[in-house]
């Protein structure tokens, strides 16, 4: 069997998982967004923040998020963290931080 490696464009900023949401996992469960909202105990305001994007994926709406699909919350957590580090790599300057080595 071939193993193969799936390489990401590094200047290319990760999906944010409402986008994910949005665009492959709700529609694949056939319900309304405001069905989802219900059962996941959330505003529907709050789960069109987190599909336009706007709004993170905090942990505890991952674990609900893990649930409703099936797939657990690590998935949702992962996909934020990776959105939002790439994010702040970009846009906090370290350049005055020294690197310290242990002695």
């Amino acid at each position: 069997m071939t193993e193969v490696t799936a390489r990401r464009n590094c200047n290319r900023r990760p999906t944010h998982p409402g986008v994910l949401l949005n665009d492959t996992i709700l529609p694949a469960l056939g319900r309304s967004k405001a069905e989802i909202a219900r059962l996941l105990g959330m505003s529907r305001q709050s789960l069109y923040a987190i599909l336009a994007g706007t709004q993170p994926v905090t942990p505890s709406t991952a674990v609900k998020l893990g649930k409703l699909c099936g797939n657990g919350p690590q998935l949702w957590v992962n996909m934020q963290a990776a959105y939002d580090l790439w994010g702040a790599e970009r846009e906090v300057d370290v350049s005055a931080i020294p690197t310290l080595k242990s002695a």
